[in-house]
């Protein structure tokens, strides 16, 4: 927090310790401004995608496909921030997961993205289905970042795939390497929405992944060459047997 010019004169003629208390005041009102400011943001943010939540699967407004869970991915997003804003315990949910849906699910989401930034996205015709014990939004979110990371980042060619070895799911999400995109080819829209956005220089999206392998007892791996990346998420299996 900087003090206003007036504020640093009125400040610079006191004695130290009021000098103190009054940068501790004004710091605290700037705070607690700013504190509002994000809850009221929260609140607002909150609200629609309760709503959307709600939607039941059986009616007509029904949300397609896949997005139900953005939603919830969304909502869970936001209670996170509010427990970093307001110092509230964090919440985990662990639960049986069949992985093969969540990995048909991330893989609808971000298909049309990667159309979009002129190459393709697809799922291993024999990706391995497992049951893993987790929490169902980390583990989406952690997919989520993988693939889009892919897309705004690597190859065209994008191809998500699971093999089990060792009580253990092996996520690997595999692009065909930047060498292979014509140089001449123009910024598309979505690496231009990318660029724009900042995604490219803050890396939160793997940091992410690391958190949510450690805290699901899994590991992280990144190989990068020019023939294309590899990003390798692997998770506990729940149990020994496949999924039915």
């Amino acid at each position: 927090m900087t003090l206003s010019p007036e504020l640093s004169q009125i400040v610079a003629g006191w004695p130290f310790a009021a000098s103190l208390a009054a940068v501790a005041t004004a710091r605290s009102l700037w705070m607690g401004r700013r504190r509002m400011a994000l809850n009221e943001a929260l609140h607002e943010l909150r609200r629609p995608l309760q709503a959307l939540a709600l939607v039941s699967p059986g009616t007509p407004a029904a949300l397609p496909e896949g997005l139900d869970l953005s939603v919830e991915m969304a909502t869970t997003a936001l209670e996170r921030l509010d427990r970093e804003i307001n110092g509230a315990p964090a919440a985990t949910v662990t639960e049986a997961l069949s992985a093969r849906p969540l990995l048909e699910a991330a893989v609808g989401r971000w298909r049309g993205r990667a159309v979009l930034a002129g190459g393709s996205l697809e799922l291993g015709p024999r990706a391995a289905d497992a049951v893993l014990g987790g929490d169902r939004c980390e583990i989406a979110q952690a997919l989520d970042n993988l693939i889009v990371n892919a897309i705004d980042h690597g190859g065209p060619r994008i191809r998500v795939g699971a093999t089990l070895a060792h009580g253990r799911l092996r996520i690997a999400v595999v692009d065909s390497g930047r060498r292979s995109r014509p140089e001449s080819r123009r910024e598309s829209p979505a690496e231009l929405i990318a660029r724009l956005s900042g995604r490219r220089r803050h890396g939160h999206g793997l940091r992410i992944v690391r958190r949510t392998a450690a805290a699901h007892g899994g590991d992280f791996r990144l190989r990068c060459s020019e023939t294309g990346t590899e990003a390798v998420l692997e998770l506990p299996l729940l149990s020994g047997e496949r999924a039915a």
